[in-house]
């Protein structure tokens, strides 16, 4: 059976973390930003971890 390929969307989206986690970015920070509080949008701007619940269709998408 050949091998999986990676979905390039995902590729661009998730990264992996030293330790094995997922990191991903927030949605809702490209535009529409005037009636946004500061900070939400500075909130939004951090990196966060890939819930465990689609841990696993993530790590599908990136064929690991």
């Amino acid at each position: 059976m050949p091998k999986m390929k990676t979905k390039s969307g995902a590729k661009k989206r998730f990264f992996f973390t030293a330790t094995g986690k997922i990191k991903r970015k927030h949605a809702y920070k490209s535009h529409i930003l005037t009636k946004k509080s500061i900070k939400r949008k500075r909130n939004l701007t951090k990196t966060d971890i890939v819930s465990s619940a689609d841990k696993k269709a993530v790590k599908s998408m990136l064929a690991k």
